[in-house]
């Protein structure tokens, strides 16, 4: 009786301790899966132990320019792509995410693979930017954006960059073409 007693709460605890593992592909305002907003580039093979971690060095350091991180998983696909916030300082934080993977989401289902619908139906739009051939869509909440391309717009919308767009004019079913969450 006492070694069943002290088997079921053993067997509670592993459990419980199972279903506090964080979600390796979920993304909010400071974390994407085991990444967070203070994670060091030194610290990247912690955050991705099973994933392979690709360090581009221009091999001019006194450019200035800040060299791409791009994590792959197992299987070779391309899951991120981050941006340092300084080059060739192994203590700097990430700047800056690209979402490849659509496996990331936020808990609102926000993905790589979404549609303007869904930012449209689960978040505060803070502002949309007229480019060239995009729009940025920021949404605060999230520290995120993303990028639709001007051939998702209806046609009197592609070409003329100083037309202020709103969210009414996006068609639900438009493409995101780049998701990004920045941190400061």
């Amino acid at each position: 009786m006492k070694y069943s007693f002290s088997a079921l709460i053993l067997l509670a605890i592993l459990f419980t301790s199972c279903a506090n593992d964080p979600d390796p592909f979920l993304v909010s305002k400071h974390n994407i899966g085991m990444l967070n907003d203070s994670t060091q580039v030194k610290d990247l093979d912690l955050a991705f132990p099973n994933d392979s971690i690709v360090k581009h060095v221009s091999g001019d350091e006194f450019t200035g320019n800040i060299n791409d991180i791009k994590v792959f998983d197992k299987t070779g696909k391309e899951l991120l792509v981050l941006s340092p916030s300084q080059s060739l300082d192994s203590t700097a934080t990430i700047k800056t995410i690209r979402i490849i993977d659509e496996r990331f989401k936020t808990p609102k289902g926000l993905a790589a693979n979404s549609t303007f619908k869904t930012i449209k139906d689960n978040y505060n739009i803070s502002s949309i930017q007229n480019t060239l051939k995009n729009i940025i869509v920021s949404i605060n909440d999230i520290n995120a954006y993303v990028t639709i391309d001007k051939k998702e717009l209806p046609a009197e919308l592609r070409f003329d960059m100083n037309l202020k767009i709103e969210a009414i004019q996006i068609p639900d079913d438009a493409a995101i073409k780049n998701f990004f969450v920045q941190w400061f």
